[in-house]
């Protein structure tokens, strides 16, 4: 049990700063957002989440 939850640790982390090397601190908003209103059961901030990472995918290459 410890081991998935230290492998799920270093995997969450690792994703974390691949968006914020990607897509900088607004990605990791966007993220935050997503994953704040998921565990809270919250729709209007996971889509919020969900809406801010859509746009930087879908946005103009910097």
């Amino acid at each position: 049990m410890p081991v998935t939850t230290l492998l799920s640790a270093v995997l969450s982390i690792g994703f974390e700063q691949l968006v914020q090397w990607k897509y900088g601190a607004t990605g990791v908003v966007g993220l935050l957002l997503l994953s704040v209103g998921t565990k809270a059961k919250s729709p209007a901030v996971s889509s919020a989440g969900a809406v801010l990472l859509a746009l930087l995918l879908t946005g103009p290459a910097l």
